[in-house]
C-alpha cells in the first residue's frame, strides 16, 4: 500500500468535507475557546448543502446569539465555496460595515492561510481589500451593510447575517426601513433571479423582523433552532442522518447548558423569547395586546389578603401524549389578578393528579378551578372523592362558547389593566407569548386556563366595584369596606392595602 502525504491527505478532507474545513478555519481564526462540535453545527451545514445543489435557494436560520453562525456561514462557507468555485460571487450584508469587515477580515485570513492554498491551489486573489475580495476568475465576496450603498453591485449568492440591531428592534421605523432595504434593493441583486440564493441568519428581535417579515411570504425554508427546545423534534443532518431533538433540552449544552439558559429566562424573558427562543412576544396580539398586561415583583406581593386560585386546562383523554395539561396559579384581590406561578406539561393521568395535588398545597389554594370535560372530568371526581389533605374541593366549570368568545369575554379585564405577571420568572415569556398569540400560536392551553380563571373572577358576585374603578381606590380609612369580603366573611382592608402597585 503506497504512503500517503499526510498535508495531501488534510487537503483532500479540506476539499471534500465542509465540517473538516470548519474545524481548520476556527483553529484558524483563534477565539477565546477551543472549537467544540454539536450536532446543530451538521443541521446548519446540512441547509447550507441544500443550497449549494440549489435543492433550496431561499434559507432562513434563526439562532441565539454565540452560536458561531457567522463564522459558519459568512466566514468559512464562503472560503470554501469559492476555493470550489473561484468564479462565484458573494455578497455579505450585516448591519453594519464594520461588522462587515471584520467578517471579510476573517475570511481573507482563511483563505491566505498555508493549507488553504495548498487545498485549492486554482483560486488566485487578485484583491484583497475587505470590502470588495476578489479573484481572478471573476468571483469574490462583497461587503456591505442595510445602511450602505450596493448600487450596481450583484451576487450568486446573497448572505444576510444580523440586519438589524438589537436596540433598532423596538423601532417600527427601523424595521420597516430594514425589510424595505431586502424587498426593494438586496432581492433584487442575485445575477440570475433563477438560479440566486438568498441566506438570512439571525437572532429573533421582533414579530415584524426581517425574518419574520420573510416567513409571512411563504418563499423561506427555515432552520429554527431556538435555544431550549419547545417539542420533540427529528432535524435533517449531514450525510443522511437524523437528530432527535428532545423537548427541554439545551440546543449546545457545553455552550449554554439548560441551568444558565433558565437563568437568563427568568432575568429578561421578553428578550429571551426573541433572541433565544426565536420567538419574539407580538407588541400587538390578535386579541389580548401585551401592553395590556401589567408587571409585578414577584418577592414583594402579600399574599395574605386575597384568594390563591388554581385554574386548569388538562389535556384530551384521547390524546395525553400530545395535548399539554396546564395549571395556572393567580392572587385575586377584588378583580385584579396576579400571576404567581404557571406549570404546562404533558402528563398522563397520575402524574396530572399528583402535580395538582402538590402545587395546590405548595400555594396554599383557596380555590381550585378543573374545567369539566376531557381528562379534568376524572380529576374532578378523584379530588370530590378522596379529599387529599390541603387541597380545596375542586369546582367545576362548563366552558361556554367557542375559544374565541370566551378569551373575548375575558379580555376586557385584561385591557383595563387587571391582569399582573411577575417581571422576572422563566415561564413569563412563552405564558404572554401564547396568550398574545392566540389564536394563531402553536398551542392554547394556557389561555383556555387563564380565561376559565378570568370569567370566573368577573362572574364572581362577592366584588361589587366596577371593573373600571381601579385597583387604587381607597375606603378613605374608614373602616373595613362591607363589599370587600372572603368566602368566609372576613372583611379586607382599603384597596390600598389589597392592591399596592395600583393598575
Amino acid at each position: 500500500m503506497p504512503n500517503v502525504d499526510a498535508d495531501d491527505a488534510i487537503s483532500a478532507l479540506v476539499r471534500l468535507d465542509f465540517g473538516f474545513f470548519l474545524r481548520m478555519a476556527f483553529h484558524t481564526l483563534g477565539g477565546d475557546s477551543a472549537y467544540v462540535h454539536n450536532w446543530h453545527i451538521d443541521a446548519i451545514i446540512h441547509q447550507l448543502d441544500r443550497v449549494r445543489t440549489r435543492e433550496n435557494r431561499h434559507l432562513i436560520v434563526t439562532i441565539p446569539p454565540r452560536h458561531l453562525k457567522s463564522r459558519i456561514i459568512s466566514i468559512a462557507w464562503v472560503a470554501w465555496r469559492l476555493g470550489h468555485d473561484p468564479g462565484h460571487s458573494f455578497m455579505c450584508v450585516t448591519y453594519g460595515q464594520n461588522l462587515s469587515e471584520d467578517h471579510a477580515r476573517d475570511c481573507l485570513k482563511i483563505m491566505q492561510s498555508r493549507w488553504y492554498q495548498r487545498a485549492f491551489p486554482s483560486l488566485v486573489l487578485s484583491s484583497r481589500a475587505v470590502a470588495h475580495i476578489r479573484t481572478s476568475a471573476g468571483g469574490g465576496r462583497i461587503a456591505t451593510s442595510t445602511e450602505g450603498s450596493i448600487t450596481g453591485f450583484g451576487a450568486d449568492t446573497i448572505i444576510v447575517d444580523d440586519p438589524l440591531k438589537a436596540q433598532d428592534a423596538l423601532s417600527a421605523v427601523a424595521r420597516d426601513a430594514n425589510n424595505r432595504m431586502f424587498d426593494d434593493t438586496l432581492a433584487q441583486r442575485p445575477n440570475n433571479q433563477m438560479t440566486g440564493s438568498v441566506i438570512v441568519v439571525m437572532q429573533r428581535l421582533h414579530e415584524n423582523d426581517l425574518a419574520g417579515h420573510l416567513k409571512k411570504q411563504g418563499t423561506f425554508h427555515e432552520l429554527c433552532l431556538p435555544a431550549i427546545a419547545t417539542r420533540d423534534e427529528t432535524i435533517p443532518l449531514t450525510r443522511g442522518r437524523m437528530y432527535q431533538r428532545r423537548e427541554g433540552c439545551a440546543l449546545h449544552p457545553e455552550r449554554q447548558s439548560l441551568e444558565w439558559l433558565e437563568a437568563k429566562k427568568a432575568t429578561n424573558p421578553y428578550v429571551f423569547a426573541g433572541q433565544f427562543q426565536q420567538n419574539p412576544i407580538p407588541e400587538i396580539g390578535n386579541i389580548i395586546e401585551t401592553a395590556w398586561i401589567g408587571k409585578f415583583d414577584l418577592p414583594d406581593l402579600d399574599l395574605t389578603h386575597g384568594q390563591i386560585v388554581m385554574s386548569l386546562d388538562t389535556a384530551s383523554k384521547d390524546n395525553p401524549f400530545n395535548d399539554y395539561s396546564a395549571v395556572v396559579v393567580a392572587l385575586v384581590l377584588g378583580k385584579s389578578v396576579y400571576i404567581i406561578d404557571v406549570f404546562r406539561k404533558r402528563l398522563k393521568f397520575p402524574e396530572l393528579e399528583a402535580k395538582t395535588i402538590e402545587l395546590a398545597r405548595l400555594h396554599g389554594t383557596h380555590v381550585l378551578l378543573i374545567e369539566d370535560a376531557a381528562s379534568g372530568q376524572q380529576l374532578i371526581q378523584r379530588l370530590r372523592a378522596e379529599e387529599p389533605k390541603g387541597v380545596p374541593s375542586p369546582i367545576a366549570r362548563q366552558p361556554k362558547g367557542d375559544k374565541t368568545s370566551r378569551v373575548m369575554a375575558a379580555s376586557a379585564l385584561i385591557q383595563s389593566g387587571r391582569l399582573f405577571v411577575p417581571g422576572a420568572a422563566h415561564w413569563v415569556a412563552d405564558y404572554v407569548g401564547e396568550l398574545c398569540g392566540f389564536p394563531s400560536a402553536s398551542y392554547d392551553d394556557q389561555v383556555d386556563a387563564t380565561t376559565q380563571l378570568l370569567l370566573w373572577v368577573q362572574e364572581k358576585d362577592m366584588w361589587h366595584t366596577p371593573i373600571n374603578a381601579g385597583p387604587e381606590l381607597m375606603n378613605e380609612g374608614n373602616g373595613p369596606d362591607p363589599f370587600l369580603e372572603d368566602e368566609d366573611g372576613a372583611a379586607w382592608n382599603s384597596y390600598s392595602e389589597i392592591d399596592p402597585w395600583g393598575a
